[in-house]
């Protein structure tokens, strides 16, 4: 019974770790969010009239940047250092904020 127990908890740690290692087909649903990034910034452009809005470097290899249009449509996208660009987000209502003064610690 015992050795029954254990052998079934085995297989069960080896299944999770198959599935969480290889690529299911979920994963594939993220390429289609993905291109060059000129073409994505080109097709931003022509779809929602969206320009640079903002830019951030998240670490040494990937960049963030958000598209704004003057209708409110907005797209943060990540490009990494071969220049391959990813949807992330995208939404309603952007509203562009003057800069602020810096608070006083």
């Amino acid at each position: 019974m015992r050795r029954n127990v254990i052998r079934g908890l085995a297989r069960a740690v080896i299944l999770a770790a198959a599935v969480t290692a290889l690529p299911n087909p979920a994963s594939s649903q993220a390429i289609a969010n993905c291109a060059a990034r000129s073409e994505v910034i080109e097709f931003l452009l022509r779809q929602y009239q969206e320009k640079p809005a903002g830019i951030g470097l998240i670490n040494p290899h990937a960049v963030m940047e958000i598209y704004a249009a003057d209708s409110g449509t907005w797209t943060l996208i990540v490009t990494d250092v071969t220049g391959r660009s990813c949807v992330i987000l995208a939404g309603k209502s952007w509203e562009a904020l003057p800069p602020q003064p810096i608070p006083k610690a």
